[in-house]
């Protein structure tokens, strides 16, 4: 969804913060699918190699997320925009890797 069309900042900041919400879900419904896909290859090659992985970077880029939007809010000055500003980024960050998790989910 795109928030440029709201009013307000507090319009925009709700537009984004119901944007995250729905990326949070696809996020944790894309990690689901991939870990799913991770195990059905452990099972297969009979190694428990992928389902660590997974959960290895998932947690990696968990934390590069949270520290990036952090600078990315921090560019901001501490203006009335850094919260919708780390909102975009984690927004922003985690439709991409949802779209990463779906590939490796087939």
């Amino acid at each position: 969804m795109e928030c440029g069309d709201a009013g307000s900042q507090v319009e925009i900041g709700e537009c984004v913060a119901d944007d995250e919400e729905r990326v949070e879900a696809a996020l944790a419904a894309a990690l689901r699918f991939a870990l799913d896909a991770a195990e059905e290859l452990d099972n297969v090659t009979e190694r428990v190699v992928a389902v660590p992985a997974l959960e290895a970077g998932q947690k990696a880029w968990e934390a590069y997320r949270e520290e990036h939007c952090a600078f990315v809010g921090a560019t901001y000055g501490g203006g009335s925009g850094t919260g919708i500003a780390i909102r975009s980024c984690w927004t922003s960050l985690g439709r991409a890797r949802v779209d990463e998790l779906m590939r490796y989910a087939q």
